[in-house]
């Protein structure tokens, strides 16, 4: 099944990133360090390796990533208009968390009484590295497809560490919805709304597959969502 992007706030690509692109290795490498000049520069972000560049995970922020179809329904829902900066990139989707909640998504999941359910949701934290997306209004590097490239749906901005999701604090209440005095959905709401997504989109999916292998076409056509 092909994938849609939703069509949420990804800039068109007005300026290139380093040299213009030729396709040879030397202009690839200056495109991944251009690229990584950005990063390290506005945001204050560490980038390791490339290319293509690799955001380091743990530091600034961590990552909760899972299957497009369950995040596209993630940023439509409630939570969706709330979360920090989301990137996507092929069939995965990468929301940015605060720093250290990789180590809580286990337990959150079992507080949610998700745990032991195959969700294909999983978190990176300290040592983890993610592509880096093209940032926002600027070409992909030599020898990249737009179509394959890791994109910003919602991009990052200076200071947005501070808005990431993340577990409450003391006297913030300790379940989803709670604590009047939380900002933001919260560490355990995005992770609620995301588990619970996963397990809906692996339920169509699914539902999908039956149905193609009911009317004899088991790799024809394309299937119908309700």
């Amino acid at each position: 099944m092909a994938l849609t992007a939703p069509p949420l706030t990804v800039p068109l690509p007005r300026v290139p990133i380093g040299s213009p692109p030729t396709g040879s290795a030397t202009d690839a490498a200056d495109a991944a360090e251009a690229l990584a000049s950005w990063y390290e520069r506005l945001l204050g972000w560490p980038v390791a390796g490339g290319p293509p560049a690799q955001l380091v995970t743990g530091v600034r922020f961590d990552v909760l990533e899972l299957p497009a179809d369950a995040g596209t329904a993630v940023l439509r829902g409630p939570c969706g208009a709330a979360t920090g900066p989301v990137a996507l990139m092929g069939r995965r989707m990468r929301f940015l968390v605060a720093p250290g909640s990789a180590d809580e998504l286990e337990g959150l999941l079992d507080w949610l009484e998700w745990g032991g359910v195959a969700l294909d949701l999983a978190a990176l934290g300290t040592g983890g590295r993610i592509t880096a997306p093209t940032p926002p209004g600027h070409l992909v590097g030599p020898g990249e497809s737009p179509q394959g490239a890791a994109v910003w749906l919602r991009p990052p901005e200076q200071g947005c560490e501070a808005l990431l999701p993340a577990l409450p604090v003391a006297g913030q209440g300790s379940g989803p919805g709670r604590g009047a005095g939380a900002a933001g959905p919260g560490l355990v709401r995005l992770v609620a709304a995301a588990a619970t997504e996963c397990h809906r989109a692996r339920l169509r999916r699914r539902t999908a597959a039956a149905h193609r292998i009911g009317t004899g076409n088991p790799t024809g056509g394309q299937p119908r969502f309700s």
